[in-house]
């Protein structure tokens, strides 16, 4: 599973924050690294660092998972890392999902030995 992660020019993009945010994701859906083959993370702050705002932080994560249609979901929060971590488990849950529905629907497909 490839993790890439993308920043505005808003965001300060550091080596070791995308580490970090690469790290997450690996957390919350490594157990389906088998099943996905790619993770695009993109950081953005809404309204510029010179702005303030509640909850201006963007990220936005898109899986390719083997045989589907790619899943993407979005979250915002007051910092990169409560965002990243916030999108990282709303993936995690798609993927269980979608993922979960597929092994379902397998198991009723599939006839009694």
């Amino acid at each position: 599973m490839y993790i890439e992660v993308n920043t505005t020019h808003h965001i300060t993009s550091q080596d070791s924050l995308k580490a970090e945010v690469a790290q997450m994701i690996e957390h919350d859906i490594g157990r389906f690294a088998d099943q996905v083959t790619h993770v695009e993370v993109h950081l953005d702050d809404e309204n510029s660092p010179d702005k303030g705002g509640d909850k201006d932080i963007r990220c936005t994560i898109e899986a390719r998972v083997t045989g589907r249609q790619s899943l993407a979901v979005t979250s915002h929060a007051f910092n990169v890392a409560q965002a990243a971590r916030s999108a990282a488990t709303k993936l995690s849950r798609a993927l269980e999902s979608a993922l979960g529905k597929r092994a379902a629907k397998t198991r009723i497909d599939t006839p009694a030995s």
